[in-house]
């Protein structure tokens, strides 16, 4: 093998971005101020070490965002639609779909339900940036939200399992060990309602030597929980009440045996007694529009083996599909919108 491994040819199994340079010439490669070595114009990051590159006026419009999907524990940045765009005409609405990625249909679904709602989620914050400028040629604003800001990631919503109510407010509890929180009802700012879709799919095989598997059984499972988040101003960290998951003893006489009806029940007493509080239930209506951009989460494992006789064995595997950690990303960004709001207003007043 050649000393000087940067002059092997590439071979055909090499990603596709390896050949983006050899469509420009030298005078718009871009040379990278930490590895120094030369990149194609339309990147934003260095291809070999990562570093963000430098621009000029030349190749500053020759930039491209990658957006590629993230790792579960990679934070990224948002851009978020601000304020939501009244019309769009057709070729902007073409060179906006192409710049993020997008099917036009799924980007007109997003830019047609009028919301604050996400169209591009980047590794980094000068890609996130590219976003913005690129997007705002073609009438499309938007600002940028950090993960971090939102928090979904890194700190989970607290689950609560029970609670105790009275005129003041509420005590909620985790578990049986954990001391009771106290929320007022005057503390109470928001209550977002959406619904927990998780498809587990398991699959069994049979293993044979000399001969192809073959599947011996297969089986798929599909839960539909109603839950709420509750924001206020003195915790942290919104409470999640989920239907499968609660105690709902504390509605007394205005229990039913349905789960479902019980948690809508719960939903409309916190409504009632916190009036001040917004009410937030627009998940519903726009989950579909936010899978494009922060899509379900899916887990594989494996679920063990079992041999039957020596040659012969059986392996089980499981796919699952959960929109757990959009929902919650969801909320976070309908609170961070609502105190922003909330402060501006005070500002102003």
């Amino acid at each position: 093998m050649p000393k000087d491994n940067e002059n092997v040819p590439l071979s055909p199994d090499e990603p596709v971005t390896r050949i983006e340079s050899q469509s420009f010439s030298p005078e718009l490669m871009v040379r990278c101020e930490e590895c120094l070595r030369a990149n194609p114009p339309t990147r934003v990051n260095c291809l070999y070490c990562a570093a963000i590159l430098p621009t000029d006026e030349t190749t500053i419009h020759l930039q491209k965002p990658s957006l590629r999907p993230l790792e579960k524990w990679e934070q990224g940045y948002n851009n978020i639609l601000w304020p939501p765009p009244a019309n769009v005409n057709e070729p902007g609405l073409s060179e906006a779909a192409a710049l993020l990625r997008l099917a036009t249909a799924e980007l007109a679904r997003i830019l047609a339900l009028k919301m604050p709602l996400p169209v591009a989620r980047a590794a980094t914050l000068e890609e996130a940036l590219l976003v913005q400028r690129r997007l705002a040629n073609v009438e499309i604003g938007t600002r940028i939200v950090p993960d971090a800001e939102l928090g979904a990631e890194e700190t989970p919503s607290t689950k609560v399992r029970a609670i105790e109510i009275d005129d003041t407010g509420i005590r909620t509890f985790q578990s049986p060990e954990t001391a009771a929180s106290h929320i007022q009802w005057s503390d109470v700012e928001l209550l977002v309602a959406g619904r927990l879709v998780t498809r587990r799919f398991e699959l069994k095989e049979q293993n044979r030597a000399r001969s192809e598997a073959s599947i011996v059984d297969a089986s798929e499972f599909f839960t539909d929980e109603p839950v709420f988040e509750l924001h206020t101003k003195t915790l942290g960290l919104p409470c999640r009440f989920s239907a499968n998951s609660f105690d709902f003893s504390c509605l007394g006489k205005m229990k039913s045996l349905l789960s479902g009806e019980n948690i809508t029940t719960l939903h409309n007493r916190f409504c009632e007694n916190a009036r001040h509080a917004e009410r937030d239930e627009s998940y519903n209506l726009v989950r579909k529009a936010l899978e494009v951009v922060w899509p379900s989460q899916q887990q594989h494992e494996s679920i063990g083996w079992r041999r039957e006789r020596p040659g012969k064995y059986i392996v089980g595997s499981a796919t699952e599909t959960s929109n757990e950690r959009q929902f919650s990303r969801y909320s976070r960004l309908r609170y961070f919108l609502h105190a922003e709001a909330k402060t501006k207003n005070n500002e102003d007043a």
